[in-house]
């Protein structure tokens, strides 16, 4: 028997691969039947257009016309921003936002990191005991939390003052929420108390990410838990903590219903933010195209914020690694 016979020749091999890669052989046939694909969009982009695009785009509407939500709104081009820039209200009330971007955003990253480099260490037990329970305050109501802590922080029967008039320290016992000194603190660290949960999780996640063979190395040199995070894990957050800096900052921003439930604004407006102007200008002075321009600006900062934190991310973050 002649084995060469056998073999396939050069030529007969290219033209069966060829025959495999044909994209008729595959059955790669594009946009033959893409219709479908946007069929299987369609419910997604339907909810998403009547919820969020068209509310978002209605909004930027109404922010150029006088409108009060019960008569037909009147077009005022620029009235509406003009009046926000030039009130001081506004600046204020921004303020006090950036004020609370400190105890919601950078406290939270602060703590999350504390905690993370501790239930990251092997001689720790019970870790997923203390993990769930950090993490409640997360998962919990902002309404009920805000409840729950106007009790705590209750000047006559709150447990934080009985607990100081009990040890002798009356004279540190002062109504939190009620004092034009404490009252923003009391607010920020509630907010402090709430967002360190997200952190912590999402850091905890990240440290997965990191090669172990990292920390052996470490170890093997003889670093301390200090060196260990600050040269290992830290630069392996990177990416989470600025994830974690993103959505930390747009909840510090757009915080209502904390301080509306705890303050009210109050006293005398030292806690009172962008998006409670916003609400009493909607729905308790009837401006709606007042607040449409607030919630615009508000927006805006928010995406700028955001916009610029990401491209710091590309530019130092990614191209560093």
């Amino acid at each position: 028997m002649d084995v060469s016979a056998s073999r396939p020749t050069s030529a007969t091999a290219a033209s069966r691969l060829r025959s495999i890669l044909r994209p008729k052989s595959l059955n790669l046939k594009p946009y033959e039947n893409a219709w479908q694909g946007y069929l299987y969009l369609a419910p997604g982009l339907l909810i998403y257009s009547i919820f969020i695009l068209i509310p978002v785009l209605n909004t930027f509407r109404l922010s150029f016309h006088d409108w009060t939500g019960f008569t037909p709104p009147v077009f005022n081009g620029l009235d509406n921003y003009i009046e926000l820039f030039e009130n001081q209200r506004f600046w204020s009330s921004l303020l006090n936002n950036f004020f609370f971007v400190i105890f919601f955003t950078i406290i939270p990253i602060l703590i999350g990191l504390f905690i993370t480099s501790l239930l990251t260490r092997k001689t720790l037990r019970g870790l997923t005991i203390y993990r769930v329970a950090l993490f409640i305050p997360q998962v919990m109501s902002t309404v009920v939390v805000g409840i729950i802590w106007r009790w705590m922080l209750n000047p006559r029967f709150g447990p934080l003052n009985a607990m100081l008039r009990g040890i002798g320290l009356a004279s540190l016992a002062k109504p939190w929420l009620g004092d034009f000194t404490w009252a923003p603190y009391a607010v920020g660290g509630i907010g402090a108390w709430v967002g360190y949960g997200f952190t912590m999780v999402l850091f905890l996640a990240g440290v997965q990410s990191i090669n172990p063979e990292l920390y052996d190395v470490a170890r093997v040199f003889g670093a301390s838990p200090w060196q260990e995070f600050w040269h290992v894990t830290l630069p392996g957050l990177r990416r989470q903590i600025v994830v974690a800096f993103v959505i930390r900052f747009i909840a510090a921003m757009r915080i209502f219903d904390l301080v509306y439930v705890t303050t009210d604004g109050g006293p005398g407006g030292i806690t009172r933010v962008v998006s409670y102007d916003l609400w009493q200008s909607a729905f308790q002075v009837n401006r709606a195209g007042y607040a449409a321009a607030m919630a615009v600006v508000l927006t805006a900062i928010i995406l700028l914020v955001s916009f610029i934190t990401l491209r710091l991310q590309a530019r130092f973050v990614d191209d560093g690694e």
